[in-house]
């Protein structure tokens, strides 16, 4: 009978080398995995890490995935990089139920060298895998919450050095997993605050801007108001002397003797006052006319078709008695008729933002021969309306910035920065483009290139 042959005796020294090489493949493979993951972030990082890890670790799978809460109010894992053999697989987003997951996302490392499906029957995901063998550890952050979770999976058995290397790779790098989770959630929450924060500023600068369209057009209509009064003052004053003459027709008539001399003179007297109130009457008409079509203009943006030298001309005419207290002149350089659809309350606030613009900044106190310029020039695609002062102009420095919103020359004066800041934001919303004139020369230049087809 034969003897049962013994084990050969394995010497301390080659226990000391296996024990050497595998320190060695771990520390290769932790400097690898580390190099590779350290140039990138975010999703990228996850790919490379079970990528890179499923080769360390000559496993067919490895999962990253973030706890997440499911539908029905259950714990569940939404992957962020699967490794599927080959290549990455599709996320996917499952429940936490009856899986080995549950025990990791509960912070507990779990290893299945083998037999994962007959623990867990009801995972269906292992069946689909194949999966024979399981490691997983938790991604836990700083505070000690449990943010997800990492796994390698084979369908072979994971032998016991295998374990210990996964065991080691998986910790380490769930660390720097659980810091890239954090990672991205700080920049979810500095994301929503910015996002905040600018719809904030959004609101904040429109309720600006509407104030200072109200305040321009309330500063419009305390000149427009005393304009208004003079006609009507005169009007007023025509009428009681018309009823003076007639009380004075009626005494002659009533009396014995009248001539025809003294009737004629009471009537011109009569016509000329009725022609004084008619005359006044209807400055004073045309100027509330023009004021209103310019006011309820600038509430809408209704696109329309306007010819456009007489609607500019009305937009002047609006604003002459502000021009004509600031002394400035405006000369109009207009051609005959030119038709566009355009939305007209638009222009009209850009063009009285500009004129106001003018009168507020271009020109010092002791300036004499003050003048704003308007032309307009069209071609078969675009209108280019351009507006200049012959004022003080301003500095290189100071062009750069004329259209930054709340940027003024006159802070501390009563310049809010909104003016030019309202006319680039309308003249974008009427599909054009405002710029500043590079041409040298007195004062400050605008142009408007207005598309002439309809947007």
């Amino acid at each position: 009978m034969n003897a049962t042959p013994t084990p050969e005796p394995v010497s301390a020294a080659g226990r000391l080398f296996d024990e050497a090489e595998s320190r060695r493949l771990a520390e290769a493979a932790l400097r690898s995995i580390t190099l590779s993951t350290s140039r990138v972030q975010g999703e990228a990082f996850f790919r490379v890490l079970v990528k890179d890890l499923a080769a360390a670790l000559d496993v067919a799978y490895v999962i990253a995935g973030r706890l997440v809460r499911m539908e029905d109010g259950s714990e569940g894992i939404q992957t962020l990089a699967v490794w599927g053999g080959e290549d990455w697989l599709p996320n996917i987003r499952y429940s936490l139920a009856g899986t080995p997951c549950s025990n990791v996302a509960e912070q507990s490392m779990c290893f299945y060298p083998c037999g994962v499906q007959q623990a867990y029957p009801d995972d269906l995901l292992l069946g689909e895998m194949g999966a024979q063998s399981y490691v997983g550890t938790p991604m836990v952050g700083t505070d000690g919450r449990s943010l997800g979770i990492l796994v390698a999976l084979d369908k072979r058995e994971i032998d016991a050095d295998k374990h210990l290397l996964a065991l080691s790779l998986l910790s380490i790098f769930a660390a720097r997993g659980a810091a890239e989770l954090q990672h991205q959630d700080r920049e979810a929450v500095l994301e929503r605050e910015v996002q905040a924060r600018t719809e904030e500023l959004r609101l904040a600068t429109t309720t600006l801007v509407e104030r200072e369209k109200l305040a321009a057009l309330g500063g419009l209509v305390a000149v427009v108001a005393h304009e208004v009064n003079t006609p009507l003052g005169i009007a007023v004053t025509a009428a009681s002397g018309m009823e003076e003459f007639a009380r004075e027709l009626q005494r002659k008539l009533q009396g014995e003797k009248v001539s025809r001399s003294e009737l004629l003179a009471l009537a011109e007297r009569l016509r000329e006052a009725a022609a004084l109130v008619g005359s006044n009457l209807q400055r004073a008409s045309t100027l509330m006319g023009d004021f209103k079509t310019l006011a309820v203009d600038q509430g809408s943006e209704d696109s329309q078709l306007l010819d456009l030298p007489e609607y500019l001309r009305a937009i002047v005419l609006v604003h002459q008695p502000v021009l004509r207290s600031a002394r400035v002149q405006v000369q109009l350089d207009l051609p005959e008729r030119l038709s566009l659809r355009l939305a007209g309350g638009l222009l009209s606030q850009v063009l009285s933002n500009l004129l106001l613009n003018a009168v507020n900044h271009a020109f010092e106190p002791e300036h004499a021969a003050r003048e704003v310029h308007i032309r307009l020039q069209a071609d078969e695609r675009w209108c280019l309306l351009s507006l200049r002062d012959n004022g003080r102009g301003v500095s290189a420095d100071q062009r750069d910035r004329l259209f930054e919103p709340f940027y003024t020359t006159k802070r501390g004066a009563g310049g809010s920065g909104l003016g030019l800041h309202i006319v680039q934001t309308l003249c974008r919303r009427m599909g054009g483009e405002v710029s500043l004139d590079p041409r040298e020369g007195p004062g400050l230049g605008f142009l408007i290139r207005l598309p002439r087809i309809a947007h």
